[in-house]
């Protein structure tokens, strides 16, 4: 007896292998696991106060999501993200963006087929494309971590199915810029294939980095698929609440495969989503102005380590990408800076990235004292482990 073969070629989850050496060493801070410091905002508690209401709240819902939520979405993405889903295509509320990309995936490709990725990439997405018998296509971005057309271009083969895209981007903090995203979007119109543009951090620029939705690209309702998640906007990661926007041509498929999967989305989750949505962006929007005070010195703290680690300038989510200049294993790296200097991070390795040593530092999920003292601990231990 074995497991499928399938699932033996998918990567181990690297967040629960570093979760047990912090728990072996009491007292790591954890730079690794990408998510936020607060909470949902006081109407979603609120609402979750006052469920259920009737009966039917302990029953199965629609398979899409309820109605009042999807109503809520659609009336935020017209006023944020440029676009309205009509006729041509179909909002569905699923458990968290990771489970809206597994459908994305399942609904367009057969066993074999291949999807674009965008290196480095976000480790739950190639692992969903492998789950689903597909093979992941890496493109490497350029040193700012940005698209590289030409390159997914000639990646491109007849087993090709979409190409997936994620700004701000996890795991380097770059944002893709409009014209970017508009050059994807129609390359893939012209090769048929869809473009899977994963949107959970839209919220979180800085500076002069702006947000660009693929979905309000005239023409692309056919072809793109937009993903959006509440755990980082909402501080509702527990919640596991997130949502597509699809073609309305794929709308059976992802019924079908949600209706195996789920049966529907949590309907106590989706209660607390609606009010948190109707409650405005205005409370992710201000606890971004706090990140916005933590990233400068965050960046003022790796370039006093320029000499061993370089740190592409990201403009997005709550993450650095270093690149540390040694010929150590990422993995054993990360392992030494837990064991002697109780500071945790993630290797590059689980983003796609086998030529060199990588290390995500995600500053998101603390306080700013307990982050200058993380990020203190970090350049401390590159420090004494590289050189």
């Amino acid at each position: 007896m074995r497991a499928a073969r399938r699932i033996g070629d998918v990567q181990a989850p690297i967040i629960p292998i570093i979760g047990e050496w912090i728990r072996r060493n009491p007292g790591t801070i954890s730079l690794g696991q990408g998510i936020v410091s607060y909470g949902p905002p006081p109407e979603a508690l609120a609402a979750l106060r006052s469920f259920p209401g009737t009966a039917d709240d302990h029953r199965y819902g629609p398979v899409e999501g309820s109605p009042d939520l999807i109503d809520a979405i659609q009336h935020k993405l017209a006023l944020e993200n440029g676009f309205a889903p009509g006729s041509d295509r179909r909002v569905v509320v699923t458990a968290g963006s990771n489970m809206a990309f597994v459908n994305a995936v399942l609904a367009v490709t057969d066993p074999g087929d291949e999807v674009i990725l965008q290196a480095p990439f976000y480790f739950n997405h190639d692992m969903a494309i492998v789950i689903a018998g597909c093979r992941t296509v890496a493109v490497a971005t350029d040193d700012q971590y940005q698209l590289r057309l030409d390159a997914i271009r000639a990646a491109i083969t007849p087993r090709t199915r979409a190409v997936v895209t994620i700004s701000p981007n996890n795991p380097t903090g770059a944002v893709y810029p409009e014209s970017a995203l508009r050059a994807v979007n129609r390359l893939c119109a012209e090769h048929g294939l869809y473009h899977v543009h994963d949107e959970a951090y839209e919220y979180f620029t800085y500076g002069d980095a702006m947000h660009f939705s693929p979905g309000a690209i005239a023409g692309g309702a056919t072809h793109t698929i937009s993903l959006y998640s509440l755990s980082k906007t909402y501080g509702m990661a527990s919640w596991r609440v997130g949502y597509m926007v699809i073609p309305a041509h794929l709308f059976e498929a992802v019924n079908k495969i949600q209706d195996t999967n789920l049966i529907c989305p949590p309907v106590v989750s989706q209660a607390v989503a609606c009010a948190a949505i109707r409650a405005g962006s205005a409370y992710c929007r201000e606890r971004v102005l706090e990140l916005a005070e933590i990233r400068p010195a965050v960046l003022e703290a790796f370039a006093r380590v320029a000499d061993i680690c370089a740190v592409p300038r990201p403009d997005g989510a709550f993450y650095c990408l270093i690149r540390v200049k040694t010929t150590m294993d990422p993995l054993a790296l990360v392992e030494r800076l837990v064991v002697e200097h109780r500071v945790a991070a993630v290797p590059g390795t689980a983003f796609g990235l086998a030529d060199g040593c990588y290390l995500r530092v995600s500053y998101g999920a603390l306080d700013k004292d307990t982050v200058a003292e993380g990020i203190s601990r970090l350049v401390s231990g590159l420090r004494a482990i590289v050189g």
